[in-house]
């Protein structure tokens, strides 16, 4: 009996935490900024918990009822929060108010629990027994959500299905309650029936799980969506109109197949082309190898590392056969040597020293990509870097967010890099920016492999050139204490969607 009620403890403390984490980790998804949407939906949800420790002093009767209750209020209204918020992300614009609103309700409810939990079981403790046992088991609980949810519950069921599985633990955690306790129950049998009812609901929706994924990816993106995966790390969605595929990061374009190779084309070239003998390459990011296959048209090259954070995006674009076309099968080269990393702690262990290096990671429009460029991490690809070899970063649209470009540019600078930024002009996503960085001075290349499809040998030098309304603006470089980068990208972008 006491392994049961304190078990109880365990598993109401790991579901309130499992929410919380849902929540974070959609609106991180969706919204992007992981850092303030983590630290605003834990506030207010440890303010919620407040609220509701507040409010359990005004339930004095009928305690295990209530407490059966309060656990499929929260089954049900947790177990659907991730249902809830995708598609209301997808078909209303009140995303917002109802994220907060789901975070404070759930909130409210897990504050309840304990208390009363706490005070029906103390007949059966002493005080100081029962302090120091619910509330081990509340932290033991929520130590294991922690572990859980990263590793198992995102890669292996997903968000929509994780929630709905923890809805089913509140929802079990009621029903045994009513067994546990049930000479405090006046009508046992009615309270089971109600446990029995949410646990279908629940159960239909874990059924329907998928196909609630789909309307939401359905309703989210304009064309056909032939590629959905959730990641610890990110949502993966390919989609299709005629021969248009189109891969997007937490609802980011990342690239149209119609014009990527103008994208790919001019991240690799201008900067390969010039590095004489070449022989070891390295890309950070770029898990899709459309940068690694322009890189295998030099013969010369010996080795090219990618580090990819993501082991899905490089699994996805190693085996199916869409992406493999897109990227000619670059990933299975015997040249091409995969790592699933970090990029900076890798940086920090690896001892290369190579040629070129490309790096190609999503916009900074949060603060774990902000990490990414930043002098701290230019500083320590700086000595990964040969001293006749170059970097190239591809650094987001100097005609949209223009401050943020010519902040990447001036990071790389303080970082001890002599840069050469340039742009081009790329259909899905407008002009776009690079900027390369050498230890030495720097002349355009004079020759390119052949068959490329937008870049040739007479229009290279035409990308360095800005125009008066991509001129360089006053920016402050990127630093690790403060990432002033994911500041001035957010408010561009911010204006541009007004």
């Amino acid at each position: 009996m006491t392994v049961v009620l304190f078990l109880s403890v365990f598993l109401i403390a790991a579901c309130g935490l499992i929410y919380e984490l849902i929540a974070g980790t959609l609106a991180s998804y969706l919204l992007g900024d992981s850092v303030l949407q983590f630290s605003t939906i834990i506030g207010s949800y440890l303010f919620a918990m407040g609220i509701g420790s507040w409010l359990s002093r005004f339930i004095d009767r009928a305690l295990v009822s209530r407490f059966i209750t309060i656990e499929l209020m929260v089954g049900l209204l947790g177990g659907f929060s991730s249902t809830i918020l995708f598609l209301a992300f997808a078909y209303t614009t009140g995303f917002r108010v109802l994220l907060y609103s789901l975070v404070l309700a759930i909130g409210i409810l897990v504050g309840l629990e304990i208390p009363l939990l706490m005070r029906i079981l103390k007949e059966r403790f002493g005080f100081k027994e029962l302090v120091a046992n619910v509330l081990t088991f509340d932290y033991l609980g929520a130590l294991g959500a922690s572990l859980l949810f990263p590793l198992l519950l995102v890669p292996k069921l997903g968000l929509v299905r994780s929630a709905i599985l923890f809805g089913l633990i509140n929802a079990g955690v009621a029903l045994w309650s009513t067994f546990l306790f049930r000479r405090h129950l006046p009508s046992p049998l009615i309270q089971r029936a109600a446990c029995a009812a949410v646990v279908l609901v629940l159960a239909g929706g874990m059924a329907v799980a998928d196909h609630i994924t789909d309307t939401a990816d359905s309703a989210l993106y304009a064309d056909e969506v032939i590629l959905a995966k959730t990641t610890p790390y990110q949502r993966i969605v390919l989609t299709k109109w005629k021969q248009d595929y189109r891969l997007y990061l937490n609802s980011h374009l990342q690239f149209s197949s119609r014009d990527e190779y103008r994208y790919h084309e001019t991240l690799v070239h201008p900067g390969l082309a010039s590095v004489a003998g070449a022989r070891r390459a390295l890309v950070l990011g770029g898990g899709d190898g459309l940068a690694v296959r322009e890189m295998l048209k030099y013969p010369g090259l010996e080795s090219i590392t990618l580090v990819d954070l993501d082991p899905e995006m490089t699994r996805q674009f190693s085996t199916h056969p869409l992406l493999l076309e897109l990227n000619a099968a670059a990933l299975k080269n015997a040249k091409v040597h995969i790592v699933n990393a970090d990029a900076f702690p890798w940086l920090e262990r690896d001892n290369g020293v190579y040629d070129f290096v490309v790096v190609d990671f999503p916009d900074p429009n949060n603060y774990s990509l902000g990490k990414l460029y930043t002098t701290a991490f230019y500083r320590l690809l700086r000595h990964h870097v040969a001293e006749n070899g170059a970097v190239v970063v591809q650094s987001t649209s100097p005609m949209f967010a223009r401050k943020s470009f010519w902040c990447i540019n001036e990071t790389l600078k303080q970082a001890g890099f002599k840069t050469f930024p340039y742009h081009a002009y790329v259909p899905s996503f407008g002009e776009w920016g690079y900027v390369l960085g050498t230890r030495r001075d720097w002349q355009p290349p004079t020759a390119l492999p052949t068959g490329l499809r937008f870049l040739t040998a007479g229009n290279v030098r035409s990308l360095f050139d800005f125009p008066p309304d991509l001129a360089p603006v006053p920016a402050e470089p990127n630093r690790l204490n403060d990432q002033t980068l994911v500041r001035y990208y957010d408010q561009e972008w911010r204006e541009i969607v007004r």
